[in-house]
Parts: structure tokens; sequence; C-alpha cells
């Protein structure tokens, strides 16, 4: 395997320890996404440096001219405290001539803006819920195409960040609570749409041209009341103890026929294609009792810690975590601009 002067680009304040020694699960869950590749990457020999990045392009500038990578690793899902500004920062990259992992600038504004994205999708004729975009200070009402439950959320953040079992909403009035409660909270447009009852799939997408899909990851709710919504909230996605408590887990989903499991992956590497993306994916989907399969969301540069769908994924297919890594370097080596000019 050959080694690589790689250069590890992350938000300031997620720069990783040596070890996890010490640390509780609460603090290692803020950075274990950064920890798991820097350490997954030296370990395999490679000469890594990590860059805490927030507000100034100068210091990417800087540690490109002063270390010289062969390719930047790209772990930031912000800029400025904005989440929608992370393609400017790929788009640098880009005008640096510099190799990086991950999507392309175009394919990250496609996926992170998601009323944008659903309307791309719609117009291919793949099915996506319903949904109304509410701005920052605007009052709606909700049309008569739209239809009770809604699930309410952000625009532009991912990770499950904002969603909560009082996001799915059945009248007018918590409808406008919690629009106005993610105005204020998050300040970011909302979006609302239909909730769609049914199963919850992630499947991983990796490549630039040619593409794979590997095996269909399910969220399995366990030890959950009949009368908890099974999405995907923040506890759900990030709070570890929450987790182990209700018996809250990803796996590779069973009791699918094999028709469905090729329809799937089909349908996610089309979603990749028309979206522009490059590098890894991660599309998100309902499968309702009647077979329908609705798009969620696509997230371009998912989470890609160990023990997260993608690598799960990848290791249900008998690829390591260390093997994972170096699939995202070598696209990201072979991926040239000009080629998605399409």
């Amino acid at each position: 395997m050959k080694k690589y002067r790689i250069l590890v680009l992350m938000h300031e304040d997620l720069i990783p320890p040596d070890s996890l020694k010490g640390y509780s699960d609460k603090e290692i869950v803020e950075w274990k996404t950064e920890y798991d590749v820097v350490s997954e990457l030296r370990d395999m020999g490679h000469e890594v440096e990590t860059l805490g990045v927030s507000d100034d392009v100068g210091v990417i500038r800087d540690a490109i001219e002063n270390f010289k990578p062969q390719i930047a690793f790209n772990l930031l899902e912000e800029f400025h405290g904005n989440s929608l500004f992370d393609y400017h920062v790929v788009s640098y990259l880009e005008l640096r001539k510099q190799h990086y992992t991950g999507c392309n600038p175009r394919g990250l504004m496609l996926a992170h803006d998601k009323a944008l994205s659903k309307k791309l999708l719609y117009f291919h004729r793949i099915n996506v819920p319903r949904f109304l975009v509410i701005p920052i200070g605007k009052k709606t009402s909700i049309p008569k195409r739209l239809k009770f439950p809604l699930i309410v959320k952000s625009l532009v953040e991912e990770g499950s960040y904002g969603i909560a079992q009082a996001s799915v909403v059945y009248t007018d009035d918590k409808f406008r609570e919690r629009v106005n409660y993610l105005h204020e909270q998050l300040g970011t447009p909302v979006i609302a749409e239909e909730y769609i009852e049914g199963r919850e799939f992630y499947v991983s997408v990796i490549g630039n041209t040619r593409l794979e899909t590997f095996p269909i990851i399910e969220l399995k709710f366990g030890d959950v009341s009949d009368d908890v919504l099974k999405i995907a909230t923040s506890r759900v996605k990030w709070d570890w103890a929450y987790q182990k408590k209700h018996d809250i887990d990803t796996v590779v989903a069973k009791n699918l026929k094999p028709e469905t499991r090729k329809k799937i992956s089909t349908l996610s590497k089309r979603i990749y294609r028309i979206l522009g993306m490059t590098g890894y994916a991660r599309i998100d989907l309902r499968l309702t009792k009647e077979g329908g399969i609705y798009v969620l969301e696509a997230n371009a540069n998912p989470d890609i810690a160990y023990g997260e769908e993608l690598s799960c994924a990848t290791e249900a297919a008998g690829i390591s975590y260390e093997a994972l890594l170096m699939k995202i370097i070598n696209h990201g080596l072979r991926y040239d601009p000009l080629t998605r000019l399409s």
C-alpha cells in the first residue's frame, strides 16, 4: 500500500487527542469521527497532519504550501459556523488544484439544500414526501396538498440536528409551534414534509463515475414503547446511553426480497448521479408496508466514524475500516472536476 502525505481538515474544536483514555462517552462522541480517521490513517503508515479550520481559508493555504499534502482528507461540516459554507471550502481546494476526499462543491450544495434536491428528484419521477419550506420570519399556513402528520426540521442542518419526537406534528398549532422553535433555536429555514411510516434504510454509495453500493443498513428499535415514533432523532443518533437503554442500533437489513434490494440499490445510484455527487454518500429512504420507496435525504460526506452506517455497510461487505479509508482516498486522487460538467 502506497503511503501518502495527508492533511486532515476538521473544525478547530474537533481536533482529537492521541488517546481515548480518560475521556467520557459524551466527550468522545463530539470528535469520534476525527479520532477514528486520524488514528487509522496513522496506523496505516501515512504521514498525517491535522488542521483545525474555523473561519479563515488562510490556514488551509499555509498548510498546503508548507506541508504539501498529496491529498486533503475533508472532515469539515461547516465554515464560519455555517453548514452551507462547507462547499466553498471544497471550491477553494479545487482552485488550488489540491486533491481532496469526498463530494465535489456542486454535489455538496445540491445535497445540503433539502428542498432543491427533492425538487430535482421529483422532476426525475422519484418518490419524495410532499413538503413545504418556511423561511425565517415568515408565517405560513399549510396548503391542502399536505396531509398530517408532518415532520418539521431544519432545511440545511444534518446529523439529525434539531430532530426530536416533537418534530412530528399532527395539528396546525403544533406545526406553528415547532416552526417557531426551530427558527429561534437553529436560525435556519425550516422544511415540513409528510411523515412516511415505514422501515428506515441507509444505503452507502461510493465512487465518482463507476459507483458501488453496499448492504442496506436499517435503523432498528428494540425496547421502546408503541407511542414512540421510530425516527432518527438527535438522541437516537448521538446519545450512546439512550441507544443502549432502548436497544437502538443500525444493522444489516433482513427480510427484504432480492428484487427490493436490487431496486433500492439501483435507485440510490440514480439519486447519487442526479445530484452530481462524488466520493461517498449515504441515501436515506423509507419503505412502506405497501412496498413504496420514498427518499428522505441524500447525504454527501456522511459520518464515516467506525461503527456508523457507512462503515457498517462496507464492513458487512467484507471491507475493513482501513480499506474503506483507502477507497475514499483513491477516489479523491482520481477525481477530475472536469468530469462533472454534464
